[in-house]
């Protein structure tokens, strides 16, 4: 009985998922390194598989790579290389900081420029509904046909307008009937890559990306679907919209998002630099005690970097590891799924491990249960 925070419901709510869990994840757009941030999701929804593995369950987890929009494309023009070939780079580092903190490996990992064909069908099918139009090769959703705009974030309209030209969404856009309308496709420059359509060649808008990916792989009704709480608007709120334009059906069943990891009083970002990677911190301790530093901290909460919790997790995993010769047969999985069916609460579960621990009980089972191998 896994409960969880549902962002659009606004409460925790008991899953009720079938044999087979389908989750999708938001991932990264690959023209720099990954930080600690993305990492802080990815961890989540890893934590989440396993309490579902754990408790019966098959789960097929997607996480898609935004490999062709307007940051990739802008870095790749800027450092004079392919942008597949720097994406490819990208991904490559982040594929081994991932294998270090023992992710499980995805159900599938699907590009964006895999998808084209499917993008284009679902951008047809927005035509046929009344719910897409287009302006000098430009395609836009219009949101004042979907009445339900608004029902992930909860905005008011007066906040999504700054918020998605934070989002580099324009609003001031005259081709668009309304500000918050939202690009479904748009043309190419000349050094831009470009697939032919009938709106004439171009690439498609980011939020349409990910609908695409996650109804060809997982269906039209996802049972846990999200990523950094940043994400809620506009690209979370927009799929929501063109997804269920199409089909009818409920898009997702839990939006499950993460909060934001900072360093130094602001939220880790690339523009800033105030970043902490995974690969800089296994040079100073071991990938499990990275992974329990990150599991200390409770999915939606926002919260700093400091070097004091890597600290703190190395002497948490040497008593953990401590365990293992001497230690007595424990029942603390026990109380580690308690703490995680209750919104996947791991400070408590850590909590209880480290109490168990404590008492000379072997905690290898349980810790196993986290991800972390003793």
């Amino acid at each position: 009985m896994i409960r969880l925070y549902d962002t659009a419901r606004r409460g925790v709510f008991t899953m009720d998922p079938g044999p087979t869990v389908t989750l999708y994840s938001c991932g990264i757009t690959p023209y720099d390194a990954a930080h600690l941030g993305h990492a802080y999701v990815y961890l989540t929804f890893d934590v989440l598989q396993r309490r579902l593995r754990d408790s019966g369950h098959d789960t097929r987890c997607v996480r898609n790579v935004t490999d062709v929009d307007d940051d990739i494309l802008r870095k790749s023009r800027e450092l004079g290389v392919h942008y597949l070939d720097l994406a490819a780079e990208e991904m490559a580092i982040f594929e081994r900081d991932m294998q270090l903190l023992n992710l499980l490996p995805c159900y599938t990992e699907p590009r964006a420029t895999g998808a084209i064909p499917e993008i284009l069908t679902l951008i047809g099918q927005l035509f046929e509904r009344g719910y897409a139009y287009e302006v000098d090769g430009w395609v836009y959703f219009e949101t004042q046909k979907f009445a339900r705009y608004g029902q992930v974030s909860h905005f008011p309209r007066e906040t999504m307008i700054p918020v998605s030209a934070q989002h580099g969404a324009w609003p001031e856009d005259p081709r668009k009937r309304d500000p918050l309308d939202f690009v479904l496709w748009q043309p190419s420059l000349e050094d831009e890559p470009a697939w032919d359509s009938r709106w004439g060649a171009g690439r498609p808008g980011w939020h349409v990306e990910c609908s695409a990916l996650a109804m060809r792989d997982l269906g039209e009704t996802l049972d846990v679907h999200g990523g950094g709480r940043d994400l809620v608007y506009p690209h979370h709120e927009c799929e929501a919209a063109q997804s269920e334009s199409v089909t009818g059906a409920p898009f997702v069943k839990h939006w499950l998002h993460v909060g934001l990891v900072g360093l130094e009083g602001a939220k880790m970002s690339k523009s800033l630099g105030n970043l902490v990677f995974v690969s800089d911190l296994v040079r100073r301790s071991s990938p499990a005690a990275v992974r329990l530093a990150l599991l200390d901290q409770h999915y939606r909460t926002d919260w700093e970097w400091r070097d004091e919790l890597l600290l703190r997790a190395q002497s948490r995993l040497a008593t953990w590891e401590s365990t293992l010769v001497t230690g007595r047969p424990s029942a603390v999985i026990e109380d580690v799924r308690a703490a995680l069916d209750d919104d996947l609460n791991t400070p408590a579960a850590l909590a209880a491990v480290d109490e168990a621990a404590h008492a000379g009980y072997n905690v290898a089972a349980a810790a196993a249960l986290l991800g972390v191998t003793l």
